[in-house]
């Protein structure tokens, strides 16, 4: 049973998602101690998030980046924000889907159960793990990881994208639109700094590898992944 947790402010929204979730027999948890966000989370270990934007204490948005130094679990924003800039703001900030009040709960239904595929798969355990590897760089899709040597690093759900498309076109460039389009699924919000700030995300953790210079802005076209690294047998 996966474990879905609420942080949303508003109790009559907050029980509303609760019992409709609960009939499609996830377990739920709605927050009520705006101050111990990350103690409730680091108990309960939800396998997604459902995050609201206006919350006493910190915003949405801080919550989010709280729980990606943490965890790679989907987090999906639900606010009656409904700017362009708000959900581009989400997305910068870790989060992974945005849906605005008022809402449909079919589509929020929806919206869960397509971010656990994504994050976990629907046969997960019958399925063999996928592995990208260069020159001993080893990329984990499923576990959002990326090993190099002894050493790994966690990885957000955006950084394994951009880092799978890198791998496979390696030593081709990966173009812009390639890149938003397997980041995003609506493209319509998500402008240039977007995927540059994502790109540095993906710099900084290969950097924690000990692997400087190895993306590539190619001018006009896009990034490219070059090695750059010495092998180091694992």
């Amino acid at each position: 049973m996966n474990k879905i947790m609420i942080i949303e402010d508003d109790p009559k929204i907050a029980t509303y998602l609760e019992s409709y979730i609960e009939k499609y027999n996830y377990d739920v948890l709605v927050i009520d101690e705006f101050d111990k966000i990350m103690d409730s989370f680091q108990t309960y270990k939800p396998d997604l998030v459902l995050l609201d934007i206006n919350l006493p204490y910190y915003d949405g948005f801080y919550w989010c980046r709280q729980i990606r130094n943490e965890s790679i679990c989907p987090v999906i924003f639900i606010s009656a924000r409904t700017g362009d800039m708000d959900q581009v703001m989400a997305i910068e900030n870790g989060g992974d889907d945005y849906i605005t009040k008022p809402f449909s709960p079919d589509i929020v239904i929806a919206k869960i159960r397509s971010q656990l595929r994504r994050a976990y798969g629907e046969y997960a355990g019958s399925q063999q793990e996928r592995v990208l590897e260069l020159h001993h760089l080893k990329l984990f899709p499923e576990r959002h990881e990326l090993h190099f040597g002894e050493t790994l690093v966690l990885l957000t759900k955006n950084e394994t994208n951009i880092l799978e498309l890198l791998l496979e076109r390696h030593p081709r460039v990966a173009g812009r639109e390639d890149l938003l389009e397997k980041l995003w699924d609506d493209q319509s919000f998500v402008d240039e700094n977007t995927l540059n700030v994502n790109m540095t995300r993906v710099r900084k953790k290969l950097q924690d590898l000990g692997i400087t210079n190895a993306v590539e802005t190619v001018r006009g076209s896009g990034y490219r992944l070059n090695v750059t690294w010495k092998e180091t047998q694992s």
